[in-house]
């Protein structure tokens, strides 16, 4: 009897379908990506590259391509985990991530024609700190843009954590026993917690956001018996979700052009056509 159950069960895992074992994060792009584009609304014309290293989107109103990191897709495990590295790429877009590194950079020229290299604002400008703080910015405000999208087009936020967390935080973070980019994840979860509470009811499955929990319930229990804490974070998740809705927006009806993207262009025309 022993035998016939080993038996049954060597012929069932060779009967298995042949994508049962095959599932395959960079496969699932394409699919995931044009899910996320038809329920958002956003330019049919989009398509998706996987690219190793990373992902360079600075030119995706011209190419309607939008690239995605074969290393980011390397912490992924399902479509949900997916279609979070795919949003955050598009939520960079959307933000005008690119337009807005050029404009800064154009700043920073400006002030080193002006100023002396040992300038107290020329340095400021041009610091490792103030560089790292607008990263984290940008990528906070790409995160949470990233979760609208999901949550349109069908798919779990909180896979957006679970992505960041998995992947490599800094060596502070694991000294202190925080999780790997907490400082996102935990903006990610506030965004939810005010925005879209149900889906952070419905949870998600996985060891990597229990240990998540761990870190972030303390601090929501903190915020919560403290009025002024309360309603400071209100107001800052409010004014979040009418910034995202804005910006989705006027990137649907200019076909693909952020605010930043439009606002780059004038000025280099108004540059390039000078006189002077």
């Amino acid at each position: 009897m022993k035998k016939f159950i080993i038996s049954l069960f060597t012929i069932s895992i060779f009967m298995l379908p042949s994508g049962a074992a095959t599932w395959s994060a960079a496969d699932r792009v394409a699919d995931i990506g044009a899910a996320i584009i038809s329920k958002n609304s956003l330019p049919a014309s989009t398509k998706f590259k996987v690219v190793n290293g990373t992902a360079d989107n600075s030119n995706t109103s011209v190419t309607n391509t939008i690239q995605i990191s074969s290393t980011d897709l390397t912490y992924t495990g399902n479509d949900n985990e997916v279609a979070a590295v795919i949003s955050y790429e598009i939520g960079h877009i959307i933000n005008g991530k690119a337009s807005k590194d050029k404009l800064r950079n154009i700043a920073k020229a400006a002030l080193s024609d002006t100023l002396s290299a040992d300038n107290i604002i020329n340095t400021a400008a041009n610091s490792e700190y103030l560089a790292n703080k607008t990263s984290m910015k940008d990528n906070k405000e790409a995160d949470i843009t990233g979760v609208d999208l999901m949550i349109q087009a069908g798919y779990n936020p909180l896979a957006m954590i679970v992505v960041l967390t998995k992947m490599p935080g800094s060596t502070l973070e694991a000294l202190q026993g925080k999780p790997a980019n907490s400082e996102r994840a935990m903006n990610i979860y506030d965004y939810l917690t005010y925005n879209y509470p149900s889906k952070v009811s419905a949870g998600y499955g996985c060891q990597e956001y229990r240990a998540f929990l761990t870190y972030a319930d303390p601090i929501v229990k903190e915020r919560n018996s403290c009025k002024k804490k309360l309603e400071k974070f209100n107001k800052e998740q409010a004014k979040n979700k009418a910034l995202r809705a804005k910006n989705i927006a006027q990137y649907k009806a200019t076909g693909g052009v952020s605010g930043w993207d439009a606002s780059y262009t004038v000025l280099k025309t108004l540059t390039e056509s000078s006189e002077r």
